[in-house]
């Protein structure tokens, strides 16, 4: 039976070899190891590992998480990403408790990010996401309106604008994968081209994590190939963003 260990080790050969297909060196993208609904003991066995980066979806479950590993591990420097939605009425905890959010939509949302981040930290990573497949049933700002909200966020003092995210409608051919993660490289072009200079593309999870690269991903987004099957069946859906 594999071990977390081993499956970092081999999402990060996937990352070699598909950063290599495309003529990228494999230090231009780094890994999120996506913990969400797995224990604090599964973080610090990733961490024993060398990952240092990890993504939470449920805010609770997360800020919960984090006091574990300082109380256990109190010498152990992670980075936390909050990857989910967000409520506005949650600003204020993944504001003073994360250093990255990559699901910012909405003005009112990095707005109150902005507001309610604490003096002593250093600004907050944020990045934009967008409804690359126009589907009714995602968030994200729809793509023709992502020009506009990036130039507004990146005004707003106490976050930095670091990029893009998305999560395309699934596919399971490579060639369709690519297509709405070229878009976004494409967005992302544009917005430096008008001097916003982001440097991120959030974008590619477990099944299609060589597709992003090779459009371009810089931060890959993966859980299940890292930590195994999700079992959401005790998971308390009050935990939710």
């Amino acid at each position: 039976m594999s071990t977390i260990s081993d499956n970092l080790q081999a999402v990060r050969q996937q990352i070699v070899f598909s950063t290599q297909s495309s003529g990228r060196d494999a230090a231009e993208v780094n890994l999120l190891a996506v913990s969400k609904t797995f224990g604090v003991e599964a973080v610090l066995d990733a961490a024993m590992a060398g990952q240092r980066a990890f993504g939470e979806n449920y805010l609770q479950e997360a800020i919960d998480k984090i006091a574990a590993v300082k109380r256990l591990a109190p010498d152990l420097v992670l980075e936390w990403h909050f990857i989910g939605p967000i409520q506005r009425n949650k600003t204020r905890l993944i504001a003073e408790n994360f250093s990255w959010v990559h699901a910012v939509d909405r003005l009112v949302i990095a707005e109150r990010l902005s507001e309610q981040r604490p003096g002593h930290l250093p600004p907050l990573n944020v990045c934009l996401q967008v409804n690359i497949s126009d589907e009714s049933s995602k968030s994200g700002v729809p793509l023709n309106e992502a020009v506009a909200l990036a130039k507004q966020i990146a005004t707003l003092p106490h976050i930095r604008l670091r990029g893009l995210m998305a999560i395309p409608e699934p596919e399971t051919d490579l060639a369709l994968q690519r297509v709405p993660y070229a878009a976004l490289r494409q967005l992302q072009i544009q917005l430096n081209q008008q001097g916003l200079m982001l440097d991120t593309l959030s974008m590619g999870m477990s099944a299609d994590l060589t597709a992003a690269i090779l459009e371009g991903s810089t931060l890959v987004r993966v859980g299940s190939a890292i930590f195994g099957k999700r079992d959401y069946a005790n998971h308390d859906s009050s935990n939710a963003s």
